[in-house]
């Protein structure tokens, strides 16, 4: 598939990564860096990339993309600067965490696509395996409807005004996220499910990495896997 015209990414690649112990979006894996799968599959479905890096890093990492800027304190914070990197004219944004180096063409082919049944925005969601239990104030285990709950992922696809809309409510109220579909939501604005991939794994922690690679080399043969392991 081409690239979407009048799409532009976001990759997301600022944060500090501490539960990981270090800048895991920078770390090799398969012979190239985590944040290097996800701008090619983002440069492979949008028209445009704005890579958001930490400040010290923007100078490093400022040829890896269309447009490379520094991210804020916060996931939110770090978005909104990349989403005013995008240009004006660009109709629909893919917001993506460079730490899911696994979503596949697939995946960006399906959020962006289903935009076109007018929704604000499209977000992959997986089904929760676990039994989830919520802690109340005073300590006791609730437990929630499993059937109920899903896991949203990225990448998450939105049009461009929608998303605009939602970051400058949140600028203005101070309101921040753990992803941008939320911040749709409390705008009021539409969002649309589709189906996510249990191996669209989100790195967290070292071990992540391993399973990262397993999953790699399982793919069928992509010419970036075949010479990282020449």
């Amino acid at each position: 598939m081409a690239a979407v015209p009048g799409a532009w990414a976001v990759v997301v690649a600022a944060g500090g990564g501490s539960r990981f112990g270090g800048y895991k979006q920078f770390v090799p894996l398969c012979g190239r860096e985590v944040v290097d799968w996800s701008l090619d599959v983002a440069k492979r479905m949008c028209s445009g990339v704005v890579l958001v890096v930490p400040p010290s890093l923007v100078s490093r990492y400022e040829a890896r993309a269309d447009r490379v800027v520094a991210g804020g304190d916060t996931r939110t914070a770090s978005v909104a600067a990349g989403l005013a990197a995008v240009p004006s004219e660009a109709g629909v944004v893919v917001v993506h965490d460079a730490a899911r180096p696994l979503a596949s063409d697939a995946l960006w082919q399906a959020v962006i696509g289903a935009l076109a049944a007018g929704v604000d925005a499209a977000v992959p969601c997986v089904a929760v395996a676990d039994t989830i239990k919520q802690r109340n104030d005073g300590g006791r285990l609730v437990t929630l409807d499993r059937e109920r709950l899903v896991a949203s992922q990225t990448p998450q696809a939105f049009s461009a005004t929608a998303l605009r809309a939602a970051h400058a409510r949140a600028r203005a109220t101070g309101a921040e996220a753990t992803d941008d579909a939320a911040l749709v939501e409390a705008i009021g604005g539409s969002v649309a499910a589709v189906e996510g991939e249990s191996s669209n794994l989100k790195l967290t922690r070292p071990v992540d990495l391993e399973v990262a690679s397993a999953l790699l080399k399982a793919r069928a043969p992509r010419p970036e896997v075949a010479r990282a392991w020449l």
